[in-house]
């Protein structure tokens, strides 16, 4: 196994009564591995961080959450894509294993990142497998086998586990997924991978609280779930996942990565979210003890 150059991932335990609800943040990491490399400057790649999104939802532990956040930035590795979903283009060798790279990779935005945009390529070379493999071992596997033992802990636990998957989204998200869309990109998006990944009641009860604070919500469009919802929702063995994207502009600007006077009010806001949806956890604990 080899070693990263600091933590990979932050696991902030339940400061009270535990609940069966884990977040997590896979995307919020901004701290930049020695060996990346990168062409692109610091700049440019942080255009792909969900910068601060898990000190958005910081109240989750004081309520019974897990939280659990990535250190490392998605651009050098995706902790939300599979292992086989791989740019071959990016290696200086084939890939032993066989690879089934989806329609973001092929766009420069998979397991690990090619380019920012059309314009701009993070690398000007090529990477070696003991590179790509380095990433996988010190980085995404650590991240992966946090959140699996949170997940595995308390459904063990209590028989069920609800879990917030947390994301922010550029303001021209549909731009740049190459997409037209009728209306504005809401300030949230819910994604359950239309339908598949949790009970219905829960998104429900996020989507109304969401809008009695006046924020706009979307299900879905433009964003759905990837790999972390799809594994971790089973809702027919009790096992709930939810995607929330929050639209970035409400809590920071978008070029210096830096909060705005929206963070504040937003995280505030979340907060009782998040009290709400671990008030609705204990009922339905109840319901199934």
């Amino acid at each position: 196994m080899t070693h990263a150059d600091f933590d990979a991932v932050s696991v902030h335990e339940p400061a009270g009564p535990a609940l069966p609800l884990v977040c997590d943040s896979p995307h919020s990491g901004e701290r930049y591995p020695g060996d990346f490399g990168a062409a692109a400057s610091l700049a440019q790649l942080r255009q792909g961080e969900d910068t601060h999104v898990d000190a958005l939802w910081s109240a989750a532990p004081g309520l019974g959450a897990t939280l659990i956040a990535a250190n490392f930035p998605r651009v050098y590795i995706d902790p939300n894509r599979t292992l086989r979903d791989l740019d071959p283009e990016l290696l200086a060798e084939p890939w032993p294993e066989a690879l089934d790279p989806g329609e973001k990779t092929r766009l420069g935005k998979g397991l690990i990142w090619r380019r920012m945009d059309k314009a701009t390529p993070i690398y000007d070379r090529k990477l070696t497998l003991a590179e790509v493999r380095h990433r996988i071992e010190a980085y995404y596997e650590p991240y992966h086998a946090a959140l699996s033992r949170a997940i595995q802990q308390v459904t063990q636990r209590f028989g069920a586990v609800w879990h917030l998957n947390l994301h922010s989204m550029p303001n021209d998200a549909y731009e740049r997924l190459g997409r037209e869309s009728e209306h504005p990109l809401a300030d949230f998006v819910l994604g359950d991978r239309d339908g598949q990944t949790c009970e219905p009641e829960f998104i429900a009860l996020i989507e109304a609280a969401l809008r009695d604070k006046g924020y706009t919500v979307a299900r879905n469009d433009p964003y759905k779930g990837v790999q972390l919802i799809a594994q971790i929702g089973q809702p027919a063995l009790n096992r709930h996942s939810l995607q929330v994207e929050i639209r970035r502009p409400l809590y920071m600007d978008e070029a210096t990565r830096e909060r705005n006077a929206g963070f504040e009010p937003l995280r505030a806001d979340l907060s009782d979210v998040l009290a709400q949806v671990a008030a609705y956890v204990r009922v339905r604990q109840a319901a199934l003890a």
